[in-house]
């Protein structure tokens, strides 16, 4: 794990209406869930993981751990169920299951309204990053089947940083390899987790409730959507930077 210790967290929290905050110029999109529908994929997976280690797990318990990274989960899996196994061992185990599974998937997309949204963004010269709690391997894996690489060169996972989600590093780390004060970001999260993380990093957040990310408190966001149309419809109202737009309109 790389250690990022100059990405200080802050409590430094935006809230309120998007319209009346400062200019954004930048967008930082969490990938599970956001980018792609692949949390009903994972929650397969972790079943399945959480059966082979002997975790009696229940459907609330479960959806705690939506936008941890995989360390994090089964530190605390382990612990919670008094488990014997390492966790290298249940990384390890793991690990393979989810890449043999994502790896075989033939149903893997982008959701739907998304492109439209990201070709947007990319013509009017705004600047975006994926900062997902998954490992690096599985990040390139979902770009390259899906196609979404060709909008995101900054991909930061939270193997990168200190603390995963709901700490704030990965979004203070995103911002600052995107070059942009952290509060002139928004960030778009499907989970309790990521949204807690983007507000502690001093970010706009939009919540996204996906059905399946599970059940999800996303009411600290400042503002949530449906789908992206949704957020398409709105795409005027929100605090983009005119100096950015005015560049792209020339």
């Amino acid at each position: 794990m790389t250690s990022i210790p100059h990405v200080t967290p802050t409590n430094n929290e935006c809230t309120g209406d998007l319209s009346a905050s400062v200019p954004v110029k930048a967008v930082i999109f969490d990938m599970d869930g956001v980018l792609v529908d692949s949390e009903p994929i994972y929650f397969e997976v972790e079943r399945s993981s959480f059966a082979h280690f002997g975790a009696s797990m229940t459907e609330e318990e479960h959806h705690t751990y939506v936008g941890v990274t995989l360390e994090s989960m089964w530190r605390q899996v382990l612990d919670r169920h008094q488990l014997t196994n390492t966790v290298e061992e249940a990384l390890s185990y793991h690990r393979k299951n989810v890449m043999q599974t994502m790896i075989a998937h033939e149903g893997l997309v982008a959701i739907d309204g998304l492109e439209r949204w990201l070709n947007w963004l990319q013509e009017k010269g705004i600047p975006v990053a994926v900062a997902s709690s998954s490992p690096r391997a599985l990040i390139d894996l979902i770009m390259e089947k899906t196609g979404l690489g060709r909008y995101f060169d900054i991909r930061i996972t939270g193997e990168e940083v200190l603390q995963g989600k709901p700490a704030p590093d990965i979004f203070l780390y995103a911002a600052e390899q995107l070059g942009i004060a952290p509060a002139h970001c928004i960030v778009i999260e499907d989970s309790q987790n990521g949204v807690q993380a983007a507000k502690s990093a001093g970010m706009h957040c939009i919540g996204f409730h996906n059905p399946g990310s599970g059940r999800q408190d996303l009411s600290r966001a400042d503002r949530s959507i449906l789908s992206y149309d949704d957020l398409w419809a709105i795409k005027e109202n929100l605090p983009f930077d005119e100096q950015l737009l005015a560049k792209s309109k020339s």
